[in-house]
């Protein structure tokens, strides 16, 4: 048996939301919309990954998602043109990422990163 895939599921009334935020300000292709869950993601190829923490890297919170991006500047730049508060960074991490925290729509905390 293999794993072929890891979706991670935020429980919210309001799915449409997630249309700005993961849509238009992260670039993700809608792939699934039935109205009561919509799943966005990337024709790219995507590993499947599952992490645990019991921190986030220097002394922050443990983000609820990170999402890889190839240019974490036009990230950072979105986010601020739309208002989203950046709640840490950006910085550039020992371990090789430069990233930074903001929070979705739903009040999940998102690390947004690129590796160096």
């Amino acid at each position: 048996m293999k794993v072929r895939r890891i979706v991670c599921n935020v429980r919210t009334d309001e799915v449409a939301a997630a249309e700005r935020f993961y849509g238009e300000l992260l670039g993700l292709e809608p792939l699934m919309d039935h109205g009561w869950i919509a799943t966005y993601g990337s024709g790219e190829r995507m590993d499947v990954q599952i992490s645990f923490a019991s921190e986030g890297g220097s002394g922050t919170p443990v983000p609820d998602l990170s999402v890889e991006v190839d240019d974490v500047e036009e990230a950072l730049e979105r986010m601020k043109r739309a208002g989203i508060p950046i709640e840490y960074g950006p910085a550039d991490e020992p371990w090789g990422v430069r990233r930074f925290y903001v929070r979705d729509p739903f009040g999940k905390l998102i690390n947004i990163l690129s590796h160096r």
